[in-house]
């Protein structure tokens, strides 16, 4: 089974999460488009989505389903959403497609965070995929030298690229994450830092896993 297949697979098994009638969380990336799709086939049993990026957005209005500000909704029960990495606890590496910041957002209006992601994603220990952190453009060097002596870490910045909040992003390699919800604190404390990628308070729920033999349920 091919990647895309795996992602197709997954995103199909999260329908199995939505609410019907109520509004559901809608994140970023190729897996899914793949859920974007398969809601498409249900969007007259739920009211609408809040989703993370404009890409997201405009793909769900091109299907059909109304799409609602993060501002016009007290909660969600459930955030649908892949990662670029997972761990054991359902911490989570996320920013591959530079959405972290309004991820997170969307992330905390909800209830639960329902992963969905093919089993490459699953690691022993997060970093090996290198981490995004969204910056104030100015402070960005700033930011990078402080990752080189805190964790002895290399942050490049992600060539040609700015978020849908106007700001840039570090990719920071070299580094081995065994206490997520400590570095979360710590980096986004630092000035300058709007999001860091690492998602260990708003980890996932549930992790729904792409495998050759099918979809794997990981429940946190």
């Amino acid at each position: 089974m091919t990647q895309d297949e795996l992602k197709a697979l997954v995103g199909q098994a999260a329908l199995a999460y939505v609410v019907p009638g109520s509004i559901v969380g809608v994140g970023t990336g190729s897996t899914v488009n793949h859920f974007i799709d398969a809601l498409a086939t249900v969007r007259d049993t739920i009211r609408g989505a809040v989703s993370s990026s404009v890409k997201s957005t405009e793909r769900l209005l091109a299907l059909g389903i109304p799409v609602l500000q993060a501002e016009e909704v007290d909660s969600l029960p459930v955030y649908i959403d892949g990662a670029d990495e997972i761990d054991a606890r359902g911490c989570m590496i996320k920013g591959g497609g530079a959405a972290l910041t309004r991820e997170k957002i969307v992330a905390d209006l909800a209830e639960r965070f329902i992963c969905i992601a093919d089993e490459s994603k699953l690691v022993p220990v997060l970093g090996r995929f290198p981490l995004p952190v969204e910056v104030i453009p100015m402070a960005a060097t700033q930011i990078a030298r402080r990752f080189a002596k805190a964790y002895g870490a290399q942050a490049v910045l992600r060539a040609g690229v700015v978020t849908d909040n106007g700001n840039h992003i570090l990719d920071v390699s070299g580094l081995s994450i065994t206490d997520p919800l400590a570095m979360e604190a710590e980096t986004s404390g630092w000035p300058g830092v709007v999001t860091v990628g690492i998602f260990a308070r708003h980890r996932a729920s549930v992790c729904l896993l792409g495998t050759a033999d099918g979809v794997r349920t990981i429940a946190y």
